[in-house]
């Protein structure tokens, strides 16, 4: 253990449900409803995980991600995709000064605690390659030296599944890195007047800090979180169950492709987390069950006789957990 670990304060499952309720009352402030995505959020936030958030443009995905990090007080970097944007953009790149005559590191956005990707899937595939490595191993390789990231270290990424011009799909391997994918829909017709009432009579854009959003947490209690949640128990048929569930995407006729032993991995993380959000020092299935969803359905891919007949992965995956038998 490290010495900023041993300096970092000890929390129970009652101080993490404390937290992540002031976490949710800040984000509160300034976005309407979106509970749900909120305590996704929360979970991978806690399992140090990472976030795609899908919808269409207007939803306040990219508003929702500010205000999420302005409640947390991580350092918080933004990187706008685009066409034209270069691997060395996002990691940084070494350059010579010639008043020294060396080469001196200037490093790039993706340097900080919580990174916004705003609209990924605008940049080729090269490009989204950059961030796998930090995704996956939470460090930076630049000219063969490795820089390393925090442990905390989140990308929160946003997409517009609607635009089909100027975009690139995530490649496989970059779509297995989040932990979720969370679908952010339209709010209903009450949210919505709440939305115009609230932000109706102001100019400009919406910003978090208008809205009196603080940091209620910072890297040292997140830490100690996420060491609580790591104490949560996973008992072993709860394993075998996650397994199971996991194991049956590939045995399934309308999957072309199941999902791979990360994503078990990574369902047992996030069902860790939700049973702390709960003040609960152990996993049920019915973790599982609620976030089967948001883990897989990025993970899966329709066989061509599915598509056809216009079968959804998320009805899918639905079928998988009510015919895969959990523990009592």
């Amino acid at each position: 253990m490290s010495e900023a670990q041993n300096m970092s304060p000890n929390m129970t499952l009652a101080d993490v449900g404390q937290l992540a309720s002031a976490i949710r009352g800040e984000v509160a402030k300034a976005i309407v409803g979106q509970t749900e995505t909120i305590d996704h959020l929360l979970i991978a936030l806690l399992a140090q995980g990472h976030v795609l958030l899908e919808g269409p443009p207007g939803t306040a995905k990219t508003f929702l991600a500010q205000c999420f990090a302005a409640s947390l007080g991580l350092d918080f970097g933004r990187i706008q995709f685009t066409p034209d944007l270069l691997p060395g953009d996002i990691l940084g790149s070494s350059l010579f000064n010639f008043q020294t005559s060396q080469f001196t590191l200037t490093r790039g956005p993706i340097f900080c605690d919580l990174l916004l990707a705003d609209e990924l899937n605008r940049t080729p595939p090269k490009t989204q390659a950059a961030l796998l490595e930090a995704m996956q191993e939470r460090r930076v390789t630049l000219d063969g030296d490795v820089h390393q990231l925090a442990d905390h270290f989140m990308v929160v990424a946003t997409q517009n599944p609607i635009e089909s011009q100027g975009v690139y799909p995530l490649p496989e391997a970059q779509l297995d890195r989040f932990l979720f994918k969370l679908l952010v829909a339209y709010p209903s017709h009450e949210e919505e007047a709440r939305i115009v009432a609230r932000f109706g009579e102001m100019g400009g854009p919406p910003r978090a800090a208008a809205h009196g959003i603080v940091a209620v947490a910072d890297p040292a209690r997140l830490g100690a979180a996420a060491r609580a949640v790591k104490g949560v128990t996973l008992a072993t048929s709860v394993i075998d169950y996650i397994v199971r569930l996991v194991r049956a995407t590939r045995d399934s006729a309308d999957l072309a492709c199941g999902a791979s032993p990360r994503a078990a991995v990574l369902l047992a993380n996030a069902a860790r987390a939700r049973a702390a959000l709960e003040a609960r020092d152990y996993v049920v299935p019915d973790d599982v069950k609620a976030l089967a969803t948001s883990v897989l359905r990025h993970r899966l891919l329709l066989s061509p006789a599915a598509e056809i007949e216009g079968k959804q992965v998320e009805a899918l995956v639905a079928e998988l957990v009510e015919q895969t038998e959990a523990p009592r």
